[in-house]
């Protein structure tokens, strides 16, 4: 069995909800068309074609299009050691599809990952909260449309009484410069 078999057998199970096959470098994927059914996708992936492990789940922002985001779902199968990409895309109005946690149990911190930093949704989700960033942070940080220098924010909930400033933060580099040390930020500002 190669992944180009497992993208045909869910081709012929979903028909047009599954885009042709596309090859690069090796490497199958597959667009499911209605972000709404990637879960009963998924769920046939893993009950009848053996793709028993959920890789990765990965979010891409198309800022300025519609949809604005894609999600790229890994998969592999540990007995065929076939892999498979599933791709789909949920625009910015809706920016919710169903959770995949009850099919790959690894999912539950991907999801919880892209909803902290995209601000997608996943709907059926046990326990969709922030994972990186703390409770009542007003942004989605990984976002195209977030500033890289960041945003002052006010945090009277928090260890801080006045305002925090995100900008200039340990992440934050400047581009350009004549090397990696002249773009680290710390050393730019050594009290930090």
């Amino acid at each position: 069995m190669t992944a180009l078999d497992l993208a045909q057998q869910i081709k012929a199970q979903f028909g047009e909800l599954i885009s042709v096959p596309a090859e690069f470098r090796g490497e199958i994927t597959v667009t499911v068309a209605d972000a709404e059914r990637i879960a009963e996708v998924c769920d046939f992936a893993r009950q009848s074609l053996g793709c028993d492990g959920l890789i990765d789940l990965s979010s891409v922002d198309n800022y300025g299009e519609d949809p604005r985001w894609t999600l790229v779902y890994e998969l592999y199968g540990y007995g065929h050691r076939c892999h498979l990409r599933l791709k789909t895309s949920v625009s910015e109005e809706k920016s919710e599809l169903p959770t995949i946690s009850g099919i790959w149990r690894t999912a539950d911190w991907h999801e919880r990952e892209i909803y902290d930093m995209m601000g997608v949704r996943f709907r059926g989700h046990s326990d969709l909260r922030r994972i990186l960033m703390w409770d009542g942070y007003p942004y989605f940080p990984l976002r195209k449309d977030f500033p890289l220098a960041g945003k002052p924010t006010d945090l009277p909930d928090v260890a801080f009484t006045k305002t925090a400033p995100l900008e200039g933060g340990p992440f934050v580099t400047v581009a350009g410069g004549k090397d990696t040390m002249a773009r680290e930020p710390r050393v730019r500002n050594p009290e930090n």
